[in-house]
């Protein structure tokens, strides 16, 4: 976001990296239920984020009625988690974060207060037809892409501009939605290098991006997570960013 303050230095950590250099769709069973991840940016992200949403909402968030249940399911369940991480102090109805603010349970505004809380970016999407429809979201830190053109779409539409998503590799990914089970989460990740770092980068799927320079200045990486809902049995997609300076090789 121009004009914002840089975040602390974050660092790509090597399974993550090793893990986006795999072929699509890239993904492995995560090693326990935990998906979210507290890094040392984790204060300036959520900052960005309520800057975000006070001066673009509609631009970040988003909740079609048919998703209603299942965000309200999804702050239950986040809350549960934070309970039993060491990081959160979680009370009856507020939350003190690892940085020590105080964030209270607003289940009026579930997304919003989610976004008081992870550094995730949290994509709801529910299953009609034969594919995963996104119903809601919470999309503070885009990479290229605009919720407003993906919201009510499928995985295939949604996946529309990328070119290596392929009649196969849509199959593949339509039967891991399918087959995703309550508490085994599975998780990929991605790295795209970046002319800056700003976290939020949207951009119309008819702007296409050009192909980046080896030689940019930043690499940005998405640990990306999907676990299911116990009730709406609605996938959710969270999305944790990482944007570094590029390290010079002698360095």
């Amino acid at each position: 976001m121009k004009g914002v303050a840089s975040p602390p230095p974050q660092t790509i950590p090597q399974t993550q990296r090793d893990v986006a250099a795999r072929a699509l769709p890239g993904m492995q069973r995560l090693d326990g239920p935990d998906w979210i991840t507290v890094d040392a940016a984790y204060t300036a992200q959520l900052a960005t984020k309520a800057r975000l949403i006070e001066e673009r909402p509609r631009d970040v968030i988003a909740c079609l009625p048919q998703a209603q249940e299942a965000v309200a399911e999804t702050l239950e369940e986040v809350f549960g988690r934070l309970g039993e991480r060491p990081d959160f102090v979680v009370g009856t109805n507020a939350v003190q974060r690892p940085d020590g603010v105080m964030v209270d349970l607003d289940r009026s505004a579930p997304l919003e207060t989610l976004s008081r809380l992870i550094q995730e970016d949290l994509c709801i999407l529910q299953e009609e037809g034969e594919t995963h429809v996104l119903t809601a979201a919470l999309l503070c830190f885009p990479a290229s892409w605009m919720l407003s053109e993906k919201l009510g779409r499928g995985l295939p539409a949604i996946h529309r501009p990328v070119a290596e998503y392929t009649g196969d590799i849509a199959k593949r990914v339509q039967r891991l939605f399918d087959g995703i089970k309550v508490g085994q989460p599975m998780w990929r990740a991605n790295y795209l290098p970046y002319q800056d770092r700003d976290l939020y980068q949207p951009r119309s799927e008819d702007d296409r991006r050009g192909t980046p320079k080896e030689s940019a200045p930043f690499e940005r990486s998405e640990r990306q997570t999907l676990w299911r809902l116990p009730m709406s049995r609605a996938v959710v997609f969270s999305i944790h960013t990482t944007v570094c300076a590029v390290v010079p090789p002698d360095q």
